[in-house]
């Protein structure tokens, strides 16, 4: 660790940007993302599954990226730009892809919908119109305890949808 700075010391005034606001923080490198956005800033969006990055109902996008914020560090995602599922929507409008969610009903008990709709956002950001193939592959290990997934599925498909088109979303 040549000039590495220990682990067990905080960084001092260490920004973090999350949903585009900028976050004073004085925490060491290594505490978790997640610990950080829920315990330090109050996003409580962001959801606490396994703490092993297995589940994804931690994710949040980094730089556009699908991350799970339980196994990464802090310290890795300092000047970076963080999107949990409370800076999506705006204002009172939800983003297309939570309005996909909510018409296709892929919402049981919620508690995965975060995890969920975060990595559709960054698919559709990356791919507008991708196949099913390439939805799946885009949300393997986001784990749906109530087994909504074929739901989940016609929700990213109908986000990816031209506006105006059929199945269209209202905005």
């Amino acid at each position: 660790m040549h000039g590495a700075e220990p682990a067990t010391h905080p960084r001092v005034g260490s920004l973090l940007r999350v949903n585009g606001v900028d976050h004073l923080i004085a925490l060491p490198p290594d505490r978790s993302l997640l610990y950080v956005l829920r315990e330090e800033l109050e996003f409580s969006g962001t959801k606490y599954g396994c703490g092993e990055g297995e589940c994804g109902a931690c994710t949040v996008l980094v730089e556009g990226v699908a991350v799970r914020s339980c196994t990464t560090p802090v310290g890795e995602v300092v000047g970076r730009s963080i999107l949990t599922i409370e800076g999506l929507a705006n204002g009172e409008e939800l983003h297309r892809v939570q309005q996909a969610f909510l018409d296709a009903g892929a919402f049981q008990c919620g508690f995965c919908i975060p995890g969920l709709i975060l990595p559709a956002v960054s698919l559709l950001e990356r791919l507008p119109h991708p196949a099913d193939e390439e939805i799946r592959a885009a949300m393997d290990g986001n784990i749906c305890r109530c087994g909504g997934y074929l739901r989940i599925l016609d929700a990213v498909k109908v986000a990816s949808r031209p506006p105006g088109g059929p199945g269209k979303t209202p905005p």
